[in-house]
Formats: structure tokens, C-alpha cells, sequence
């Protein structure tokens, strides 16, 4: 059994319920232990994610949160960023599977969000597992 953090971004409550739920089930589907922090925004997910691995309590990490497009060019500063951030963990050797949704509008949040039907907090939690799956094949 392992030991899973998610880090939700929390913005959009009932997004990322569901997003936290399909994460959630995913991981204690395989009998993994899962606890759940949360940050003010997308872009502190990844200094979030390095002071938990630093601490060294957990083997995986799911980021989950939501980014919708709105007026301003912020959208394209938070998706990429966040993005880079935890793309740079990974790099690094870290189990995390990225659920932030990037999108256009809440209507497309929705459906990804929910675990009925894209189930992007599933997919991520089970990328997190595939990565930890790698981590124990190359001796991390």
C-alpha cells in the first residue's frame, strides 16, 4: 500500500469535488491510502508538491484543480505554469499525476470533471500510479 497527497487548487468547489472524488476512488481502488491539501490557486500546486515530497511521507501525488479561459491573458500564465511546474517534479523523479483541467468554459470542466463521465481525477490518480509503478521498476 502506498501513500498518495492530493493538492487541489480549490476555486471551483463543485468541480473539483468531483475531481477530487474520481482521484479518490481511483487510488483506494488499488488500496492505496489517499490525503487531500488544499492551495489558493493553480500555481502554487507545484511548491506545494515539492514541500511534500521533501517531507518524504508520501509515494504519489494527484494535482488536481480547474483553470477556465476568461478576458485576460492570466489563463495562458496559469495553465502553462502550472503545468511547467509539475511537468519539472516529474522530470525530476517524482509519481504525480497532473488533473488540473485547462479550459474553455464550465461546461466543458463538467464533463471532464465528473466522474460519470471523463473522469479527469481518475486519469490522473492512475498516471500517478503508472509513474509510481515506474519509480519502483528503476529503483527511486
Amino acid at each position: 500500500m502506498a501513500r498518495f497527497l492530493i493538492v487541489e487548487a480549490r476555486f471551483y468547489d463543485h468541480l473539483n469535488d468531483m475531481l477530487v472524488a474520481g482521484a479518490r476512488k481511483a487510488l483506494e481502488a488499488e488500496g492505496h491510502s489517499v490525503d487531500v491539501i488544499t492551495v489558493p490557486g493553480a500555481l502554487e500546486i507545484s511548491g506545494a508538491l515539492a514541500l511534500a515530497d521533501g517531507a518524504g511521507e508520501y509515494d504519489g501525488y494527484v494535482a488536481i484543480g480547474v483553470v477556465i479561459r476568461g478576458e485576460t491573458y492570466h489563463f495562458e500564465i496559469v495553465a502553462g505554469e502550472s503545468a511547467r511546474g509539475i511537468m519539472a517534479l516529474t522530470m525530476d523523479g517524482i509519481a504525480i499525476g497532473n488533473g488540473i483541467l485547462t479550459v474553455e468554459n464550465e461546461e466543458q470542466a463538467l464533463v471532464r470533471a465528473d466522474p460519470a463521465q471523463k473522469d479527469k481525477g481518475g486519469e490522473a490518480a492512475k498516471a500517478a500510479l503508472a509513474l509510481l509503478k515506474l519509480q519502483d521498476k528503476f529503483g527511486r
